[in-house]
C-alpha cells in the first residue's frame, strides 16, 4: 500500500514539474497555450511519462527540510499566471500622513485668550512699597501741581494715616493727575480712563478710591449724584460709609446708603428732593451713594427722578463676586442708565406714565451735557463740526481676586482700561501677568500660614488646643454654614464650662473663661452690629462666623484666623486669611484639615503655587492629654 502511494506521489510531482517547465518556456517565447488534448491522448501521454520517470531513479540528496506542499505551490503558480494574463491594474492613490494632535498651548497663552489686551500693559506694584503721606504732595509728572489738598493731608494725619500702601501710591497719582484737570467734574470731551485693580485683602483698596472721590467732588457747586459705590453685603456698605464720612468731614459732601435696612419710602426721601414733578435731569439730595445691587435696581425702576446721568465715578468693590451675580441683570441696567439715550422716553420709562405729551415735561437745568440731545425743548440740530460728547463716568473695579472670566470684564464696557496688579516682582523684573491675574494670588506681607491635618472626631479638640496652647485669641473662626456656627458655639461653651470647673483650684488666668459669640446671617442686622462692636472693643475673644464676614470687613485687632471647615476654593481661602495681617500688621492663619480632605486642600494650594507657604503643624497625643478629660465631659 505504501509503495502504491509513493508511486502516485511521484507521478503527480512529475506532471507538476513538466507543466512548470512548459510555462517558463511560454513566458520566454510568448507563445500561445497549446491546444487542449483529448481525454484519451492525455491519458496515453501520462502513461508514457510515467514510464520514463520510473526508469530514471532520482539522485540521492540529503533532506534538509520536509517536502514542499505540492498542492499549495501549484495553486500559487496558478494565481501568478492569472495575474500576468489580467490587464494592468490602476495606479494606487497617493498616501497621506496620519493626522497628529497639535501641541497644547501654554498656560500663559490660555490665560490671555479673550482677556483685555491692556492686561499686558498692567502696572505691577511691589506689595512692600510704602510712601509717606507728605511725600505724595506733588504730581509726579511736573513736580509743581499738588495732588492732595492740605485739608486732605490734615484729615489723614488726624485719622492716624501717616503713609500710603502700595495700591494707594499707584492709584492716587493716576486718578488725580493734575490740579487743573481733576477739579473738572464733567469730562464730556475728554473722558477719563477706567481702572481695574487687583490687590490682596487689607492692602488699602477702600482708601485708594475714597481719597480721589472726596478730593474731586469737593469742588462741586450743585448737589448731584456723582459717585456710586456698589458692594455685595450690607456690612461692607456700612464700613465704606464710615470711611467716606471720616475722610470727608468738613467738605460739605452729602453721603447716603441704600441697603434695604430701612423702608423703601424712607430711602426715597433721603435720596430724592422732588418726586412730584418729572424732571429730565433728575433730582438728588446726595453726592455719594453706597448701596447693594438689589436695592440700586429697586430705585432705578421705582424712584421718580432717580438718575445716574451725572455719575463721575462708578465703583464696583469686590468685583469678582458682584460680576458673578445676575440678580435682575443689575449691571446691564446700571450701565444703560449712565449712557445717553437716543430718545427722551428711554431716559426714564416712567415718563410715559405721567404724561403722554413729552413737550409738557419741563426742561431742567440739571441735564447732563452728554444728555442734552434728549431734551425736547431744545432743537436737535447737528452739524459735521459738532464734537461728540461722552459720559464722564469713570468705572473703578477693585478685588483681591479679580475675575479671570473675559466675558464678565467685557460686559463692563471699559474705556481704555488701565490695570494695576499688586504682585511680588521676580528677581529679573519679569512677571507672568496672566498667572498673577488668574490664580497666582498675593497674600499680605505679614501673614504666617499653618495647617493641621487631623481626624474628623478630633477637629474640635484641635481648635481648643490652638486657643489654649497657642494663645489664639482676638480671632475669627470660619465655618461652612450658619448652622455649623451655632453647633460649634454650643460645643465651645460646654468645653469652657468643663475647663473652668476642672481648674477651680488653679490661678485666675487659667480659670478665666474664653468669651465666644457667633456672627452669621441667622442674626438680625441689629444683633450683628452689636456683636461686631463688642468684638471690636475686645469684649469678645473669639468670633465664630460664616463666610458672610470674609469679604472686606476690616477689624484692626484681629491677629488670628482659623478655618475650622477647610475652604472649598482658593478665592474663599484668600478672603478668609485676609481678615488678619491688614495694613502692614502681622497675623496668623490656621486651617484645620480632615484626613479625607488633605489631598484636595494640598492640590488647591499647589494649583495656586502657594503650598510651600503653608506650614504643616503636627499635634501629638501628648500635646492634647491635658484637654482630653474636659473634652470628654463636654461631649457627655
Amino acid at each position: 500500500m505504501s509503495e502504491q502511494l509513493k508511486k502516485s506521489k511521484t507521478k503527480a510531482k512529475a506532471r507538476y514539474l513538466k507543466a512548470k517547465k512548459d510555462r517558463r518556456k511560454r513566458r520566454k517565447t510568448d507563445t500561445p497555450l497549446p491546444p487542449k488534448l483529448s481525454q484519451n491522448e492525455s491519458e496515453d501521454e501520462e502513461e508514457e511519462e510515467d514510464v520514463i520517470v520510473e526508469d530514471k531513479p532520482a539522485p540521492k540528496r540529503k533532506r534538509i527540510s520536509p517536502e514542499p506542499d505540492v498542492d499549495a505551490e501549484m495553486q500559487a503558480d496558478s494565481d501568478e499566471e492569472v495575474h500576468q494574463r489580467s490587464p494592468t491594474p490602476l495606479a494606487t492613490l497617493p498616501s497621506f500622513p496620519l493626522p497628529v494632535l497639535p501641541n497644547a498651548p501654554s498656560k500663559s497663552a490660555l490665560a490671555l485668550q479673550g482677556l483685555d489686551k491692556a492686561l499686558l500693559d498692567a502696572e505691577i506694584i511691589e506689595p512692600s512699597r510704602v510712601v509717606p503721606v507728605d511725600s505724595i504732595g506733588h504730581d509726579r509728572n511736573d513736580g509743581k501741581l499738588p495732588v492732595l489738598s492740605e485739608k486732605t493731608k490734615k484729615r489723614l494725619h488726624e485719622l492716624g494715616i501717616a503713609e500710603f500702601f502700595a495700591v494707594q501710591t499707584a492709584l492716587l497719582p493716576f486718578l488725580l493727575p493734575s490740579q487743573s484737570r481733576h477739579r473738572a467734574v464733567y469730562c464730556p470731551y475728554d473722558p477719563p480712563r477706567d481702572v481695574c485693580t487687583s490687590a490682596p485683602t487689607g492692602s488699602g483698596k477702600t482708601l485708594a478710591y475714597v481719597i480721589p472721590i472726596v478730593e474731586i467732588l469737593s469742588s462741586r457747586i450743585v448737589t448731584r449724584l456723582r459717585a456710586l459705590v456698589v458692594l455685595p453685603t450690607r456690612d461692607l456698605v456700612i464700613q465704606v460709609q464710615e470711611t467716606f464720612e471720616a475722610l470727608s468731614k468738613g467738605r460739605g459732601l452729602k453721603i447716603a446708603v441704600a441697603t434695604g435696612q430701612h423702608s423703601f419710602a424712607h430711602e426715597q426721601n433721603q435720596l430724592i428732593a422732588d418726586q412730584t414733578t418729572m424732571l429730565q435731569g433728575g433730582s438728588s439730595k446726595v453726592d455719594i451713594l453706597i448701596c447693594t445691587p438689589g436695592r440700586l435696581i429697586d430705585h432705578l425702576n421705582g424712584t421718580p427722578n432717580f438718575s445716574l446721568q451725572h455719575l463721575r465715578f462708578l465703583v464696583i468693590d469686590e468685583a469678582d463676586r458682584l460680576l458673578a451675580q445676575s440678580f435682575q441683570d443689575w449691571l446691564a441696567q446700571v450701565l444703560a442708565a449712565t449712557r445717553p439715550p437716543p430718545r427722551l422716553s428711554s431716559l426714564n420709562p416712567k415718563l410715559t406714565h405721567h404724561s403722554t405729551d413729552q413737550e409738557s415735561i419741563p426742561h431742567h437745568d440739571a441735564l447732563s451735557p452728554s444728555f442734552l440731545h434728549a431734551c425736547t425743548t431744545i432743537p436737535d440740530v447737528r452739524t459735521d463740526f459738532d464734537d461728540q460728547t461722552f459720559p464722564s463716568c469713570q468705572k473703578l473695579l477693585f478685588s483681591a481676586t479679580l475675575t479671570s472670566d473675559p466675558s464678565k470684564i467685557a460686559a463692563m464696557g471699559l474705556r481704555d482700561a488701565k490695570y494695576f496688579i499688586v504682585h511680588h516682582q521676580e528677581k529679573d523684573g519679569d512677571v507672568d501677568i496672566p498667572a498673577a491675574v488668574t490664580e497666582k494670588f498675593t497674600m499680605p506681607v505679614g501673614l504666617k500660614e499653618h495647617m493641621i491635618v487631623c481626624e474628623t472626631s478630633q477637629k474640635p479638640l484641635m481648635l481648643f488646643h490652638l486657643v489654649h496652647a497657642h494663645s489664639v485669641t482676638n480671632a475669627l473662626v470660619f465655618t461652612k454654614s450658619a448652622e455649623s456656627t451655632t453647633r460649634l458655639l454650643r460645643l465651645f461653651e460646654f468645653f469652657e464650662e468643663a475647663r473652668t470647673a476642672g481648674n477651680s483650684n488653679a490661678d485666675t488666668s487659667t480659670r478665666r473663661r474664653t468669651v465666644v459669640r457667633t456672627y452669621s446671617s441667622d442674626l438680625s442686622r441689629a444683633d450683628r452690629k452689636t456683636i461686631l462692636d463688642q468684638f471690636k472693643d475686645q469684649a469678645i475673644d473669639i468670633l465664630v462666623c460664616s463666610d458672610l464676614i470674609s469679604r472686606g470687613i476690616d477689624i484692626s485687632h484681629v491677629s488670628h484666623v482659623v478655618s475650622y471647615d477647610a475652604p472649598v476654593d482658593m478665592r474663599k481661602y484668600v478672603h478668609r486669611v485676609g481678615r488678619t495681617a491688614r495694613a502692614g500688621r502681622s497675623g496668623d492663619a490656621w486651617t484645620l484639615v480632615e484626613e479625607q480632605e488633605a489631598r484636595h486642600f494640598k492640590q488647591l494650594l499647589s494649583g495656586a503655587g502657594h503650598l510651600e507657604q503653608v506650614k504643616k503643624l503636627r499635634v501629638s497625643e501628648k500635646d492634647l492629654k491635658d484637654l482630653v478629660p474636659f473634652y470628654q465631659v463636654c461631649l457627655s
